[in-house]
């Protein structure tokens, strides 16, 4: 079990009840006994909406790196003592699955209750944590985030994984099987949808999780036409293949109304 205490940064923004860092601060840290990998840093951020149309203005989220490996929540609530409660549930939820994914890796058995914990989130609180997001009109939005990075090559159930750990609301990556750009993103409560540049079903196998493949191939257009498509329909993401690189790139809405950019890099 890890000895030392790591470095945590928290970062408050908007009118919070004294004492909130803290209390957010004690909530995290007395998940890492449970965590037999190194934490090598946590950072967390508090955030108080005022746009009086938000339902749930109280943001909370947290970031820690688990001996390379990342672990991210992000949620809303009502009040800010309510989101650091969730913060903490989803936290000890994703730090249970990076820890069942080492001891898988080691040979090990995980604990049923983990699993129980799992499905009670999953089919419970899950689809209703996540911060809303701002409503922008589509004439005010700009694409004002371009990352571009190269691509995980990994299995579709290891990019679920990823997707999971990291609280994500779609994973691009490129599919190990096919080799295809490819996004993982989440079609039920209890299921997940694949969508590739050109789909290859036939040839993704036997996958853990429960999966449909879009038979339709990824359209081919523009980041301008994308943005449109974005104004236009209110999609949380739009999946497509940029007609100049030939490669899947994602344009995705951010939770301030305005929109993110995920292109590989070449």
């Amino acid at each position: 079990m890890p000895t030392q205490t790591p470095e945590v940064q928290v970062e408050a923004q908007g009118d919070l009840p004294l004492g909130t860092p803290e209390l957010a601060r004690t909530k995290v840290l007395a998940l890492l006994d449970q965590v037999r990998e190194p934490v090598l840093s946590v950072r967390i951020r508090l955030t108080r909406m005022h746009n009086p149309a938000t339902e749930r203005p109280y943001l909370a989220q947290a970031n820690l790196d688990v001996n390379g490996r990342a672990a991210r929540a992000h949620v809303a609530a009502e009040s800010m003592p309510e989101a650091i409660d969730l913060l903490h549930d989803l936290l000890a939820l994703k730090l249970a699955r990076l820890r069942r994914h080492w001891e898988a890796q080691r040979g090990g058995t995980p604990r049923a209750a983990e699993h129980e914990h799992e499905h009670e989130w999953r089919h419970g609180t899950e689809p209703t944590h996540r911060p809303a997001h701002y409503p922008r009109p589509p004439e005010e939005r700009e694409i004002i985030r371009h990352k571009s990075f190269s691509l995980a090559r990994e299995t579709v159930d290891e990019a679920a994984f990823e997707m999971d750990t990291m609280d994500y609301g779609f994973h691009l990556f490129t599919d190990l099987a096919t080799g295809e750009d490819s996004v993982l993103y989440r079609a039920a409560p209890t299921g997940y949808r694949l969508a590739q540049v050109h789909p290859h079903p036939e040839q993704l196998g036997t996958t853990a999780i429960p999966l449909t493949v879009s038979p339709a191939p990824a359209p081919r257009m523009n980041v301008a036409t994308a943005k449109r498509r974005m104004d236009t329909l209110g999609q949380p993401f739009v999946f497509f293949t940029d007609d100049v690189t030939g490669r899947g790139n994602v344009l995705y809405r951010r939770f301030d109304g305005h929109y993110g950019l995920i292109t590989p890099a070449e």
